[in-house]
């Protein structure tokens, strides 16, 4: 493993966002989904790739909260311009599990 600073840390800007709507994507290389992602008045929406088809439908990510880094570059995924990184664990079989908040926040808010 190697370590990082907290000068480091600080470059990653990790904030709190809605997904208000998700879409399936058979462009991409594995299976995943389009998401449409709410981070409120100050970063406002961005969207995102997200290999998340293993434990999650669209209707059960509508509405919910997740947590993202929003400050890497746009890269394109297919012909889809992906403009944040949704943060999730691998489980026992590699497939991923969203990290959300245990209760509901405000958009936008940043991770420390």
């Amino acid at each position: 493993m190697q370590h990082i600073s907290w000068s480091d840390f600080e470059k990653i800007d990790i904030r709190t966002g809605t997904i208000l709507k998700v879409e399936e994507f058979p462009g991409a290389r594995k299976p995943a989904y389009k998401l449409t992602i709410d981070f409120g008045p100050q970063l406002g929406i961005k969207k995102s790739s997200a290999q998340i088809t293993k434990h999650y439908s669209p209707s059960d990510l509508e509405g919910c909260q997740v947590i993202a880094i929003v400050n890497f570059p746009p890269k394109q995924i297919a012909n889809f311009i992906s403009e944040c990184l949704v943060l999730g664990v691998y489980d026992e079989n590699k497939d991923v599990v969203l990290l959300q908040p245990r209760q509901k926040v405000l958009n936008g808010l940043k991770i420390g």
